[in-house]
């Protein structure tokens, strides 16, 4: 049983809401500033929805749907039915999200800069609030853009050294700096006593290994693979028996007093 809430559907895909995303804004009208912040947390999450979106539909483009977006207090996730193994797709639907977060910022930014939110010069509140959305998506931008997973940065980084090392290796090194920089930002916020900051540390680890185990297994997979067809082990073939039925039989060798000959 699904524990998100239904939003809706955008651009054809269906929009969830997991319910402890309500304790951000929540926490945010009691305690950050009334009705202001609330609508200040709403519109952050609106940015990335946005983001979230900016990775499905890039998707589509390379003929990948995604099964829904949920957000959720740390963020949204998008769930594609299948990940692009092309480096190509995978570094455009990667920097998708980015890119939306970027471009929402310039828009705000020109139009603080413009006087659309009122005088930038005095300060009024809602340019405020567009200078702040503005340097929220900055930082969303950024902080994704870190080479590391599960990160945007991080099947960026995978995707420019697949074609050096192999997409086993590649996401070897993406999730162990991953993991790297979670026990290390995990270990400096349990110092300073923020255990929100703990938690996500410990979900970007989590995250992380369990990227790497399911490349891993998809390409000792495909070790036995080529083209959806299996590939006999070393010594033996495959032979039909009919009605589709394959069965392993081992490589006859027949040698002769003569020029030796074999066949499979």
């Amino acid at each position: 049983m699904r524990m998100s809430w239904k939003l809706g559907r955008l651009a054809g895909i269906d929009i969830y809401l997991h319910p402890t995303f309500l304790l951000i804004p929540a926490y945010a009208g009691m305690y950050q500033g009334g009705a202001w912040a609330m609508a200040f947390v709403l519109a952050a999450f609106g940015c990335v929805l946005l983001h979230e979106l900016g990775h499905a539909l890039m998707a589509r483009r390379y003929g990948i749907e995604t099964e829904d977006i949920t957000l959720y207090p740390i963020g949204g996730v998008a769930r594609l039915r299948r990940m692009p193994r092309s480096p190509g797709a995978e570094l455009a639907i990667a920097l998708a999200g980015p890119a939306v977060n970027i471009a929402i910022a310039i828009v705000l930014g020109l139009a603080w800069f413009l006087g659309l939110f009122g005088d930038p010069v005095s300060g009024s509140v809602l340019g405020l609030f567009a200078a702040n959305l503005t340097l929220v998506n900055l930082v969303l931008a950024a902080f994704n853009l870190v080479p590391a997973f599960p990160m945007d940065g991080g099947r960026v980084l995978r995707a420019l050294l697949s074609g050096w090392l192999g997409r086993a290796r590649a996401t070897y090194v993406a999730a162990s700096l991953g993991r790297g920089l979670a026990i290390l930002f995990g270990t400096y916020e349990l110092l300073n006593g923020n255990f929100m900051m703990v938690i996500l540390a410990v979900f970007i680890y989590i995250v992380a290994g369990a990227e790497l185990a399911r490349v891993l297994a998809e390409e000792r997979q495909r070790e036995f693979q080529e083209d959806g067809v299996w590939t006999a082990p070393p010594g033996f073939r495959w032979v039909s028996r009919g009605n589709g039925v394959w069965q392993l039989a081992p490589i006859a060798v027949h040698v002769t007093n003569g020029p030796r000959s074999s066949w499979r």
